[in-house]
């Protein structure tokens, strides 16, 4: 199972942690994991190319762990607010997106939201 950890500051997502494997399918042919993984590099170039924002973002094969931030999400971090919103409301795009893959693969994947 995978599960993903949204972080969430004041109202404002700003990253979120992947562990595990879905065990959809074998290895190389997994296509939630595949989906996983491709939802992922959209959101970290999107945030760099297009947002012009830093997005802190480590893989770690070995244990299974993607994480990803930006913390020019927040407030504190940023004076546009432009730019805030959009950040954000990609990550909140993203934890929708996987709550309603979570209504077939609910055996697969598990979400999460910790608010800091």
């Amino acid at each position: 199972m995978t599960t993903i950890k949204f972080f969430r500051r004041d109202g404002h997502y700003y990253g979120f942690e992947e562990t595990g494997h879905t065990g959809y399918g074998e290895a190389g042919d997994d296509v939630l994991c595949a989906a996983l993984s491709a939802m992922t590099m959209l959101i970290i170039n999107t945030i760099e190319i297009s947002y012009a924002a830093d997005v802190e973002y480590q893989v770690d094969d070995g244990a299974t762990r993607i994480s990803v931030k930006c913390m020019e999400a927040l407030p504190d971090y940023s004076t546009d607010e432009k730019k805030q919103y959009a950040i954000s409301g990609l990550f909140q795009g993203y934890f929708f997106q996987l709550n309603d893959l979570m209504e077939e693969y609910y055996d697969f994947l598990e979400v999460e939201e910790v608010d800091e």
